[in-house]
């Protein structure tokens, strides 16, 4: 979900929560995907036949190959949400996170926010 849009529908906080939620839940899948490939390295031998060892062989390849998607997904999702998270605070009274949206550029990357407390503007960019 781009910054803009979940800032404007959740707000910041909720965001940021979802953010960390679906992220962790890359790394849950991440774990299954290991799990699966002790599974299938647990179940294989030589004496079996050839599809099965090929289908073995595509477990573990599918396992692989998901496992890398979920672990690149889950670093790039936590390291850009504690990239906004950082730049939440207000520069002028130090609140965190108590935020609202004022604009946004048509990519939905860079918002304006202000501070809910006292009012003041700044740039957030992901």
């Amino acid at each position: 979900m781009k910054l803009a849009e979940g800032i404007r529908r959740h707000g910041f906080r909720k965001w940021y929560e979802r953010e960390l939620l679906l992220s962790h839940a890359h790394m849950v899948l991440l774990l299954f995907c290991v799990l699966g490939i002790f599974g299938i390295f647990e179940g294989s031998s030589r004496q079996h036949p050839l599809s099965e060892q090929m289908a073995d062989l595509a477990g573990v390849l599918l396992c692989v190959a998901t496992g890398i998607y979920c672990i690149r997904r889950y670093l790039y999702l936590l390291s850009h949400a504690e990239a906004v998270a950082h730049q939440a605070e207000c520069p002028q009274c130090k609140t965190y996170g108590r935020l609202d949206l004022v604009a946004s550029d048509a990519s939905g990357d860079e918002v304006q926010v202000a501070c809910r407390k006292c009012a003041h503007r700044w740039h957030i960019s992901s």
